[in-house]
């Protein structure tokens, strides 16, 4: 046996991919956690740090950051081979079962996989506008990473999902004004969300209006220029220091389609079942980009999905061992 065989390897290193590889430790297999991005915590760390996460129990209005790093904490418990900056390009399933794992310049073995990419390599959807491109990065974003930025700004949040409402809640303390504009009159997000920002002082709900044009003005600030759905002339006008796009992204699992595996899939998820495992014998597939029967695209989803894929390895791989129903009783302490 080759001395770089592990007995599970995670792939992918956003809060499910995390869990899933601490609770492989905890269940005592040797295991290994790659991700692509060069800190863990996959979306949240690269999009929404400063977002608070309401779906996860006992850690109401947990921020994005604070998660990850309890995340990360928590990995230090266990024996875990972490890597980072290292971008999975092959799954090879060799002839004795196991898996050869190609992921940056290094090649590694593993007797079973956890997928959990969630949706796959994601790009925010662009303001269409003349003008938006020159404006990106600058006055137009598309992500809040630090909040402090927008101290006493005046920002335009469009979009009426819950990142659109999420954003105008996070910034409405620190900003001077804040203008959520959707092309609804019903927002998508969370009820209570919509009713507490319609009760603060300084933000505003435009709907339904839509965005027809930017302009740069000479000091800085954009006017946007907004139309009233099914409306041809009635229109306001906006002069804003910042412009936060929240339309939602496109997603793919691609890279998948580049490995050596033929994983089965629907609505462009993995298929699994009730152990998470995928029609390969040895694969597992957790988090956002599986897809099964009433399964809830939640954070909280994907946590309850980590301990299942661990727990099937370890049955798979050590039959003979006896896997606790329950880990209350455990001591586990953070090496110096």
């Amino acid at each position: 046996m080759m001395s770089d065989m592990y007995d599970a390897t995670v792939v992918g290193g956003g809060p499910a991919g995390m869990f899933a590889a601490f609770y492989c430790g905890l269940n005592k297999l040797k295991v290994q956690l790659i991700e692509a991005l060069p800190q863990f915590g996959g979306q949240l760390t690269a999009l929404y740090p400063e977002k608070k996460i309401w779906d996860v129990a006992g850690l109401p209005g947990v921020k994005s950051a604070d998660l990850v790093k309890k995340l990360e904490d928590q990995l230090q418990l266990v024996p875990v081979d972490k890597f980072t900056g290292e971008k999975v390009t092959d799954v090879v399933k060799e002839d004795d079962g196991t898996f050869k794992i190609v992921s940056g310049n290094r090649v590694s073995h593993s007797k079973a996989v956890i997928i959990a990419l969630g949706n796959g390599a994601f790009k925010a959807r662009p303001l269409a506008l003349p003008g938006a491109d020159e404006m990106t990065g600058k006055q137009i974003r598309y992500f809040v990473r630090h909040k402090e930025e927008f101290a006493g700004k005046r920002v335009a949040v469009l979009g009426g999902g819950n990142s659109a409402l999420d954003n105008a809640q996070m910034l409405a303390p620190v900003a001077k004004e804040v203008d959520v504009i959707h092309r609804r009159d019903n927002f998508r997000g969370h009820k209570l969300v919509v009713d507490e920002l319609r009760s603060t002082e300084n933000v505003n709900l435009i709907t339904p209006y839509l965005p027809r044009e930017i302009t740069l003005n000479g000091d800085g600030s954009v006017q946007l220029t907004l139309r009233k759905m099914h409306s041809n002339d009635e229109e306001q006008t906006l002069t804003v220091d910042y412009i936060i796009v929240n339309y939602g992204f496109t997603a793919n699992n691609a890279a998948l389609r580049d490995w050596s595996l033929d994983l089965a899939s629907e609505r462009n998820q993995l298929t699994v079942n009730t152990s998470m495992a995928t029609n390969i014998s040895g694969v597992y597939a957790i988090g956002d980009g599986v897809h099964y029967e009433g399964r809830t695209p939640l954070i909280a989803t994907g946590f309850g999905e980590a301990p299942i894929a661990a727990t099937a390895i370890t049955k798979l791989l050590y039959p003979e061992r006896t896997v606790s129903g329950h880990s209350s009783s455990l001591d586990l302490k953070k090496p110096n």
